[in-house]
C-alpha cells in the first residue's frame, strides 16, 4: 500500500523565514516512517522547491497528499496560503484562510474577544496615511495614558513590537511598527505575569483539550518576551505555570473559548497576562512554532505526548 504523501510548507515570504525552516525541520524530523516525506520549500523570492527542485506552485499536488503547514507570519498564517491550498482542494493542517485572517489580525481578533466577553487590554488601531510618526503619537498620548504598547496588527512573534514609557519612546516605537506594517495597535500595559496556553482539536476524548498553561518568565528582567527572547533559548517556560487552581482555570477555558470563537481548527496557542485584576487575553496564535525553543512542544510533553505522536494526530484531523 502506498505511503501518504505529506509535503512539510516551509521558508515563506514573511519576516519569520528562519523560524518556519527551524519549524519544518522538526516537522521533518519527526513526521513518521509510514509517511512518505516531501520537503516543500518556498524561498524569500517566492520560488516554491520540491526536494530542492523548483517547482510550479500549481503543480504541488503531483508531489504531495497532503500539506503541513509549517509557514509563519504573512503569507503562512494570514489566510494566503490556506486559500492557495483551497484552489488546488490539497488538505493541510491548521486553521482555514478566513478565521486564520482574523487570528493574524490583532485588532480584528480583540474585536471578536469583547463580542464573545474574553477580556483584553485596551487598545487603539491606527493606519498609515502619511505624515510624522510624531503625529500619531501626538494623537495617542491626547488618548492613552502611558505606557503603551505598540505593535504591528498583523505580524507574529512579537515582530515590531516594544513598550513605550514617555512621549520620544512612543514616536520611535510608532516608527518601528509601521515600518513592519501600515496597521498598528496600541495597548494599555497591563502589568503581570506573562502566561500561554495552547487547546488542540479532538485529543485525548474531548472535542477541544487544553494543555497546561505555561508562565513565560523573561531574561534580564526585559519588559515583554520580544522576538530575540523567543528564540534565543534563554527564556525560563514554566510548565505547568505558577498560577492559582482559578487562574489555570481561567486560562485554560479562554483558550477553549478563543479557539471557538474565532473559528479555529486542529491547533491554537494563546497569550496572557495574568494580573491582579484579571486574567488578560492579548493575541492568538493560529500556526503555533514548533521549534527545538517552541512552547506548545513543551506543553505537549508535561502532558505525555511525544513531538511525533502530536504531528501523526494533526495530519489524521487534516485527511478527515
Amino acid at each position: 500500500m502506498a505511503k501518504t504523501r505529506v509535503g512539510v510548507l516551509r521558508g515563506g515570504l514573511g519576516h519569520e523565514y528562519e523560524v518556519s525552516l527551524a519549524t519544518g525541520g522538526s516537522v521533518l524530523q519527526n513526521l513518521s516512517d509510514k509517511y512518505q516525506v516531501v520537503d516543500v520549500l518556498i524561498t524569500k523570492d517566492g520560488t516554491w522547491h520540491v526536494a530542492g527542485v523548483p517547482i510550479v506552485p500549481v503543480d504541488l499536488p503531483k508531489y504531495t497528499d497532503i500539506a503541513f503547514n509549517a509557514l509563519h507570519g504573512e503569507y503562512g498564517e494570514d489566510g494566503q496560503i490556506q486559500r492557495f491550498l483551497d484552489s488546488l482542494n490539497l488538505p493541510y493542517t491548521g486553521s482555514g484562510h478566513f478565521a486564520s485572517a482574523l487570528g493574524m489580525n490583532k485588532s480584528q481578533s480583540k474585536k471578536i474577544f469583547k463580542q464573545h466577553g474574553i477580556p483584553t487590554p485596551f487598545g487603539l488601531d491606527f493606519t498609515y496615511s502619511g505624515g510624522e510618526a510624531s503625529d500619531y503619537a501626538r494623537n495617542i498620548f491626547n488618548k492613552m495614558s502611558p505606557p503603551w504598547v505598540v505593535k504591528p496588527a498583523d505580524r507574529g512573534s512579537s515582530v515590531g513590537v516594544s513598550i513605550a514609557r514617555n512621549f520620544d519612546e512612543l514616536v520611535q516605537a510608532v516608527l518601528d511598527a509601521f515600518s513592519c506594517s501600515d496597521n498598528i495597535l496600541i495597548e494599555e500595559f497591563v502589568r503581570g505575569k506573562e502566561a500561554t496556553c495552547g487547546v488542540v482539536d479532538d485529543f485525548r476524548k474531548r472535542d477541544i483539550y487544553s494543555l497546561p498553561p505555561i508562565e513565560i518568565r523573561k531574561p534580564n528582567n526585559g519588559q515583554f518576551w520580544s522576538y530575540d527572547d523567543k528564540y534565543s533559548g534563554q527564556t525560563e517556560e514554566v510548565c505547568p505555570g505558577c498560577f492559582s487552581q482559578s487562574e489555570k482555570e481561567q486560562i485554560e477555558e479562554l483558550s477553549k473559548k478563543i479557539h471557538q470563537a474565532l473559528g479555529l481548527r486542529h491547533y491554537s496557542r494563546t497569550d496572557f497576562i495574568v494580573s491582579p485584576k484579571g486574567v488578560y487575553a492579548l493575541e492568538v496564535n493560529t500556526l503555533p512554532g514548533l521549534t527545538p525553543h517552541s512552547l506548545l512542544p513543551k506543553s505537549l510533553e508535561a502532558v505525555g505526548c511525544s513531538y511525533s505522536e502530536f504531528i501523526d494526530h494533526l495530519i489524521n484531523l487534516a485527511l478527515k
